[in-house]
């Protein structure tokens, strides 16, 4: 048996209100699934070139090919990939009430050529409602946005941000620009319309038209990547906050996905601080830095830090208000996936419900009422 299953098995009895799973990454067997989605320009380039994406260090990860080596179905696909053996291996024995799928494709978002990344988006988002959201209730969907291109970014919203699967705007950490810039605000607009959430998960840092991985250049190996990972997320949120995003619009939603925990703590501490002395040069933040993640952010819980005891666990779960703006990640199907059963310390039953499902179904609009227990 594997650890994945011990573990399910385990988890199997566990009364509660079962579980919102925010970070599932799916994906297809084989490129050319998304050929029916694709013009025939790109269908052409991708038969005599490869899908040609480019990376660096980052993609070299651990594991098997950076996943668990009990994830590949048994017909030898890719992890990820098989919709019925997720259902099986993750959702039925971990009581997954929802799955919020966040694909294995990020680096389509961010290639040189602004028209193919868009169209690269489409498809998946389009691969992704038909093979995954129409064949299976409890997965909800990420729209692939073309970030580079704004203006691409909102059509696709507008294109989909109504359908009833789809619950999240969704880009990578690594980008040209902190997401606070004004040059984004047309797709926060269309995220609002729309009534879904702008999420960012860790990935393409350093990659295709991306900044370099850190503020001193590229690093030469993966842990580096790793390492560097709330460093863009650290200049996202302080962007988000004193370029005034949540001001301009305060009923957005945003979530920042595995790039770890409790760095939120002290870098909050750190914002307040540094607002209180320097106000002046941006009048337009009407309240602490702390005070606009309680209200507008959330974090990922995958991956928790692991801390020396459980004495500064519990102060750091507390200081970064984990309680009410945790959402639990497995990162299914990656080596480094949490399980539901094992990722957290005993906690007591509300914060176990909240982490584990209702923070989620308040993010993302999912109901409350049907998962209640009886």
């Amino acid at each position: 048996m594997s650890l994945l299953e011990a573990t399910a098995k385990k988890t199997k009895g566990r009364k509660g209100v079962g579980v919102i799973d925010c970070d599932i990454h799916h994906t297809f067997q084989d490129i050319k699934q998304l050929f029916p989605y694709l013009p025939r320009k790109y269908r052409e380039r991708i038969e005599l070139w490869g899908a040609n994406f480019g990376g660096g260090p980052g993609t070299m990860n651990g594991g098997n090919i950076g996943k668990r080596a009990d994830s590949f179905p048994p017909d030898g696909a890719p992890a990820g990939s098989d919709l019925n053996f997720m259902i099986d291996q993750l959702l039925d024995p971990f009581d997954i009430r929802y799955g919020i799928l966040t694909g294995e494709f990020i680096a389509c978002t961010n290639t040189a050529d602004t028209y193919y990344s868009a169209a690269l988006c489409s498809a998946f988002n389009d691969y992704t409602i038909e093979h995954w959201l129409d064949k299976e209730p409890r997965f909800r969907g990420s729209i692939y946005l073309p970030i580079h291109d704004v203006a691409a970014s909102v059509r696709e919203i507008e294109r989909l941000g109504s359908h009833p699967g789809m619950v999240q705007a969704y880009v990578p950490s690594g980008s040209h620009h902190p997401y606070g810039n004004k040059m984004y605000h047309p797709i926060y607009e269309a995220c609002l319309k729309h009534g879904i959430k702008f999420t960012m998960h860790v990935g393409a840092i350093g990659d295709g038209m991306n900044a370099p991985a850190t503020n001193v250049g590229y690093p030469s190996y993966y842990i580096e990547y790793r390492a560097a990972r709330t460093q863009a997320y650290m200049a996202h949120m302080a962007s988000f906050i004193f370029e005034g995003v949540f001001e301009i619009f305060p009923e957005l939603q945003v979530a920042f996905i595995e790039g770890g925990v409790f760095w939120v703590a002290p870098y909050l501490w750190r914002l307040d601080q540094d607002w209180r002395a320097l106000r002046e040069q941006t009048p337009w933040v009407k309240k602490k830095p702390s005070e606009y993640f309680l209200t507008n952010m959330y974090i990922g819980s995958q991956p928790i830090e692991e801390t020396p005891n459980r004495q500064a666990f519990d102060t750091l779960f507390e200081a970064m208000h984990a309680k009410d703006k945790l959402l639990f990640c497995s990162d299914y199907p990656h080596w480094d996936f949490d399980s539901p059963k094992l990722v957290f310390p005993k906690m007591d039953k509300e914060t176990t419900d909240n982490v584990f499902y209702y923070n989620a179904a308040k993010f993302y609009g999912l109901s409350i009422q049907d998962n209640m227990e009886e």
